[in-house]
């Protein structure tokens, strides 16, 4: 598939130039320790009185070409397993949205872990996600389980990839011990490692944080998936422009995948981000504008010019409902990117600017999803498909209908809609009348009332348990 540029070439060229001379000359502001200090020892220039780094266009030149040229999802079940570009696109649910659309009373309300059982068994039934980023927090949680009580239902109700996040390293280690039950050990997970780790260190403008720089070194020093997401947001963590914005983001970019190949050298990563341009009116986070998309179609040019693989947050929505806004505004940043390029999309389940979750909007997401599979898939241009011959044959006036041509691909060549209607308005009005938000929630009332086992032995149930004393139940409830 040959992609749309939004930028030329030398745009491309003056963006990591300008980003480099940023590095060089103005540095990071670089709170953890001993992030300041492989720095240091990799050639960046540092004082003992400060936490600021500036890093010599050589060091980020050296250092970012060790970055390989793909990433692989690995999954509990290795059929579900990932590797981007060659496997592009992957959809992952957008995530750790506080609150949640109750799919009972239609009401806003707090995320709970027994909403997470939920989500994840639905994502694990729907065919166009390909990974599970766990969608939202858990307000039930235990003051010490914070992580864990995400995990566990997760773990419980999907098979397929499982992307987390922590909060200190306690909590990393807590994670880590109950993979570690679930895979069998530790030895047997690190052969096959389930969870992909995630993290922010990167805070724009231009700063590295504690508790996520310390996690992205661990994980990149243990070998275990990780990557970063760069965030900046025009016109208040970074110019208002969307070049400046371009800029700031690649230097941050860069400065971050460095540290990872400082740590370990080739170090799997992706060049991830959520840019956003602030609706200065109110200062609003505007995840469903379209620049957005138009941001994350030049950061996948700037991608394959360093030859990583990318993605992102896109396809989101500022609508607090699944209305025409909530459609349009996930469709045309969604197409942007498959054409521009994503190899990732972190699209799934989240309305009003990524706080909460929908069950209904999931299921027309992953309706969506399937169509930007297809757009990725391309026409193809065999002899057979031109169908020279076909059309020689049928003639002017003729119908294609009963065609063995016809027969073979009616089932491949054109997405097979479940969510969208495409009745007559009479059929439609004979079924119900139903709009998609009713449509999408009979969808996902079917899933659910298979009432699935959990994916987690008993015998390593009672093994969890007694590790974490006091964990959620993470049960799966009926709607």
């Amino acid at each position: 598939m040959a992609y749309a540029e939004l930028l030329t070439q030398e745009q491309i060229e003056r963006i990591h130039e300008a980003s480099l001379e940023v590095l060089q000359e103005v540095g990071l502001k670089v709170r953890y320790a001993p992030a300041r200090e492989l720095f240091a020892q990799r050639g960046a220039k540092t004082q003992d009185d400060s936490e600021f780094v500036k890093l010599p266009r050589e060091v980020v030149e050296k250092y970012r070409k060790m970055a390989p040229p793909s990433f692989t999802f690995y999954a509990r079940d290795p059929k579900f397993d990932k590797t981007i570009p060659r496997d592009s696109p992957v959809i992952v649910t957008a995530s750790s949205a506080p609150d949640i659309i109750d799919p009972v009373t239609g009401h806003e309300r707090r995320a709970e872990s027994g909403d997470i059982a939920r989500i994840a068994h639905l994502i694990n039934e729907l065919p166009g996600y390909d990974m599970f980023s766990i969608s939202t927090l858990a307000d039930d949680a235990p003051k010490d389980q914070f992580t864990i009580s995400r995990l566990y239902p997760a773990l419980k109700y999907c098979l397929k990839p499982i992307r987390a996040t922590t909060t200190d390293h306690k909590d990393t280690l807590a994670m880590m011990e109950m993979a570690y039950i679930v895979a069998g050990g530790e030895e047997a997970y690190k052969e096959h490692p389930f969870l992909t780790h995630h993290y922010c260190p990167t805070v724009s403008p231009l700063s590295m944080d504690v508790l996520s720089t310390e996690n992205v070194m661990y994980f990149a020093g243990e070998g275990l998936p990780v990557y970063p997401t760069i965030v900046p947001n025009a016109g208040l963590t970074s110019p208002m422009s969307m070049a400046g914005t371009l800029v700031q983001g690649n230097a941050e970019y860069l400065a971050t995948v460095a540290l990872m190949q400082m740590v370990k050298e080739g170090t799997p990563t992706i060049y991830a981000t959520l840019a956003t341009v602030a609706d200065m009116r109110s200062g609003a986070y505007t995840s469903g504008a379209i620049e957005c998309g138009m941001l994350h179609m030049a950061f996948a040019q700037l991608a394959r010019f360093y030859n990583v693989p990318c993605g992102g947050y896109v396809g989101l929505t500022n609508s607090k409902l699944n209305d025409a806004q909530s459609g349009y505004e996930t469709g045309m940043s969604g197409m942007g990117g498959i054409v521009g390029g994503m190899d990732m999309f972190n699209i799934g389940g989240l309305i009003d600017a990524l706080k909460t979750f929908d069950f209904a909007k999931a299921v027309i997401d992953d309706e969506v999803a399937q169509m930007l599979k297809r757009v990725k898939r391309g026409i193809s241009f065999s002899d057979e498909d031109l169908a020279v011959d076909l059309i020689k044959e049928i003639g002017p006036g003729g119908s294609f209908i009963v065609a063995k041509h016809t027969i073979n691909r009616m089932k491949t060549e054109a997405v097979m809609t479940k969510i969208a209607d495409r009745d007559a308005r009479i059929a439609w009005e004979r079924k119900g009348a139903l709009d998609i938000q009713a449509r999408a929630m009979n969808k996902v009332k079917e899933i659910m009332s298979k009432n699935p086992e959990s994916l987690i032995s008993p015998e390593v149930d009672e093994e969890l348990r007694a590790a974490f004393p006091g964990l959620v139940a993470g049960e799966l409830a009926a709607i």
